[in-house]
C-alpha cells in the first residue's frame, strides 16, 4: 500500500506519520536533549519523502516536542519546557478566537525590539525554512502547520525564553477547536496567499533590522487575520 496520502486525507497521514517518526526515535525520546535522525535518515528508514518527513517534523515542533537546530540536528525537548497547567483557570486551547487575536497583537509586535536586537544568522535561517514551506504548502493544514512555525521561530529569535513561555499559551489557543475551527471555515487559497505575502514582507523587515518596518508589517499581518476570522474591518480600509 502507497504511503503517499490523497489531498483529503493529509491531516490524518501527518498525524501516523508524526506516531511513526516517534515509534522509530522511541530511544531518543526517553532522555531529554536525544538526537534524532537526519531528515534524509527518516525518509529512508520510512519510505516516505523527505518533505513528507519536514512537514511532520514541524508539526512535532509547534507541539513543543522537538527542537531544530540549523547546523547542529534535531533534538528531544526536556518535559520541563512545558509548563505545568494548574486546573484554576480556563484551558488555552478553549479560549475563543477574539481573545487569542487581542493576546497576539499585544504580545507579538512587541517582541520585535528583542528580535531585531538580538536574532542570530540561524534564526533568519529558521525563519527562511517557514516561508520557503508555506509558499510550497498545498493546503490549509499544511499551510497553518509553517504559518505556525514560523511566528514561533519569530518569538523564539528575541532570545528571551520568559516570553516564549508566555507566549506558548497563545500557541495551545491555536491548536484548540475554537481557533481551527474558525481559522478552517474561513480559510481561502486567497487569504493563504495574502498571508504568505505579510510573511515574506515582515522577515525581510527583520533581516534589514528595519523596526519600524517590520512593526508595520506584523500589525498588518495580526489585523488581516483578526479581520478575515471575526469580520473586523480589512486592513488598509478608512473607518
Amino acid at each position: 500500500m502507497s504511503l503517499v496520502p490523497s489531498p483529503d486525507r493529509a491531516p490524518a497521514y501527518r498525524e501516523s506519520l508524526t506516531e511513526l517518526i516517534l515509534e522509530r526515535c522511541a530511544e531518543a525520546f526517553e532522555q531529554p536533549g536525544g538526537r534524532l535522525p537526519t531528515e534524509r535518515q527518516l525518509a529512508a528508514d520510512l519510505g516516505v519523502t523527505r518533505t513528507m518527513v519536514r512537514h511532520a517534523l514541524a508539526a512535532l515542533e509547534a507541539e513543543g516536542r522537538i527542537s531544530r537546530e540549523v547546523g547542529r540536528g534535531t533534538f528531544m525537548r526536556p518535559a520541563s519546557h512545558t509548563p505545568a497547567r494548574g486546573n484554576s483557570g480556563p484551558r488555552a486551547q478553549d479560549v475563543g478566537p477574539a481573545h487569542v487575536m487581542a493576546a497576539r497583537r499585544v504580545i507579538e509586535p512587541q517582541v520585535l525590539p528583542l528580535v531585531v536586537a538580538w536574532a542570530m544568522s540561524r534564526d533568519f535561517e529558521e525563519m527562511d525554512r517557514c516561508v520557503v514551506g508555506g509558499a510550497a504548502a498545498q493546503s490549509y493544514d499544511e499551510f497553518e502547520v509553517w504559518d505556525f512555525a514560523l511566528h514561533h521561530a519569530i518569538v523564539t529569535a528575541s532570545g528571551n525564553p520568559l516570553l516564549v513561555a508566555m507566549y506558548a499559551d497563545i500557541e495551545r489557543a491555536r491548536k484548540g477547536q475554537l481557533w481551527g475551527n474558525l481559522k478552517r471555515l474561513r480559510d481561502t487559497r486567497e487569504r493563504r496567499a495574502a498571508y504568505q505575502s505579510d510573511h515574506v514582507a515582515l522577515v525581510d523587515a527583520l533581516r534589514a533590522r528595519d523596526l519600524p518596518r517590520a512593526t508595520d508589517e506584523m500589525e498588518l499581518h495580526l489585523a488581516r487575520v483578526e479581520a478575515n476570522l471575526l469580520g473586523a474591518e480589512q486592513p488598509g480600509e478608512a473607518a
